[in-house]
């Protein structure tokens, strides 16, 4: 794991549908208020990118993207 890998969500491209949140297996994320917020992104495998992949809205990015 890397200190610099985690998913970055852009909060105008969010519809919080809370599909990263419900997918995520590691735990980075959570709902909080309505929204996905990366609670844990130390826990973020690298090169993961599952979250990103189920966004509908291109609203999860990573470093480097």
């Amino acid at each position: 794991m890397s200190e610099k890998w985690f998913p970055i969500i852009d909060y105008e491209k969010c519809t919080n549908c809370l599909e990263c949140v419900e997918f995520c297996p590691h735990g980075v994320l959570v709902e909080e208020g309505g929204m996905p917020k990366v609670a844990y992104p130390e826990k973020c495998p690298e090169f993961c990118r599952g979250c990103q992949k189920v966004c509908d809205f291109e609203a999860v990015t990573f470093p480097g993207d």
